[in-house]
């Protein structure tokens, strides 16, 4: 079956993080993904790298010199059969290559104008460089993460780039198609990291305006606080997680693990959290972590052991669902969500740059001539 999105197309001009992670989504689910590469790129997204970047896949590739004058109305034209334009640039760099929003819907009324930065297209941040890292800082992400007593720690560039950045961007993309099929008019979609970031504290501002939340580190049933809701070491070094909020599955970790003391009776009183805690951590590090996963393996009492990157694909949950592919030597997770009856696929691998040019050119409407001047000149 074709993806959801079949018949969507997609120009996505090169860039890092969350730009081409919200194309990889659209081209999972069935869109169509022209990739506007620099010439000369020769790996597939990573500087050096020693094989394709799967964030890549799903797209054809064009090359072009966006900075040469036979660049600009070539693009518009490609621009006109367009239904979504992505850019992750600083704001003011697609005004200055003449590809504006309003320069792009007089070609196009109905295009939907992605725009994937990390501070947003406007504030007194608009023009300052950032990384990952900063966005989650400044939008209230980064601190409640971190142990209790420590600093904040960064978790990867997954809740920015990705979850923060790609997937608020894809989603604003989406929407905006749906609008403007009905409206026949586009918009921008201002996907700055720092507003997916904030908006994902929604329920932490929630919990701490009810003075169910504190804002140490560290001391909150869900920051690793509660002696119930953690990431314990093992015997052999691994990790092991428990997450047993609710009575029912905290009872059943008791007696699995023996908790028989008084001790451990008042659940929801964060004054024996820190002892209880360590209680656990001494206990669970008699074991390894397999001989836990044994130990759990039949129970219902939210438990799951932290799997490495190496480790995951081969786990026996996944490998049932299907939920890896190994591709050129990367594994390579499967699209998400699921859709029953029009499911995303896992597209083409990465193009090479320029792979796709005189194709994709040819389809909007480029004679041979025209095609050779601009492989002469902007497209190489």
């Amino acid at each position: 079956m074709a993806g959801p999105l079949q018949g969507v197309r997609v120009l996505e001009f090169a860039g890092m993080g969350p730009g081409p992670f919200a194309a990889m989504l659209l081209a999972d689910m069935g869109a169509e993904v022209i990739r506007l590469d620099r010439p000369g790129r020769t790996d597939a997204g990573a500087a050096a790298a020693s094989a394709p970047n799967p964030v890549l896949r799903g797209r054809r590739s064009v090359a072009v010199d966006l900075k040469h004058p036979a660049a600009l109305p070539a693009v518009l034209r490609l621009i006109a059969s367009a239904d979504v334009l992505v850019e992750g640039y600083r704001p003011g760099v697609m005004e200055r290559l003449g590809l504006s929003p309003e320069s792009c819907w007089e070609r196009n009324a109905a295009l939907v104008y992605g725009r994937a930065t990390g501070w947003g297209q406007s504030g007194p941040y608009a023009q300052r460089a950032g990384h990952d890292i900063n966005y989650l800082a400044l939008s209230g992400a980064l601190d409640p993460i971190g142990s209790r007593g420590g600093p904040p720690v960064p978790p990867v560039n997954l809740l920015g780039d990705y979850a923060g950045g790609g997937l608020y961007l894809a989603f604003g993309l989406v929407a905006a198609v749906l609008e403007a099929r009905s409206s026949g008019t586009g918009q921008v979609v201002d996907g700055a990291i720092v507003d997916g970031a904030a908006h994902m504290t929604t329920t932490l501002h929630w919990k701490h305006a009810t003075g169910s939340w504190n804002t140490e580190r560290g001391t909150n049933i869900l920051d690793g606080g509660a002696h119930f809701y953690g990431v314990y070491e093992t015997a052999d070094g691994g990790h092991v997680t428990v997450g047993a909020l609710e009575p029912q599955f905290y009872a059943e970790v008791r007696r699995i693990l023996q908790l028989d003391g008084p001790e451990w009776d008042d659940q929801r009183n964060p004054r024996l959290w820190p002892e209880l805690t360590r209680k656990l951590a001494d206990l669970f590090r008699t074991r390894t972590r397999e001989e836990w996963c044994a130990r759990f393996a039949d129970f219902d009492a939210c438990f799951a052991p932290v799997l490495t990157l190496d480790e995951v694909a081969g786990h026996e949950h996944h490998t049932a669902r299907g939920t890896f592919v190994v591709r050129d030597g990367v594994t390579e997770p499967l699209p998400a969500p699921r859709l029953s009856r029009t499911p995303g696929r896992l597209p083409a691998g990465p193009p090479r740059a320029g792979e796709h040019t005189e194709e994709v050119l040819r389809e909007a409407g480029f004679d041979e001539r025209e095609i050779g001047e601009l492989r002469a000149e902007a497209f190489r």
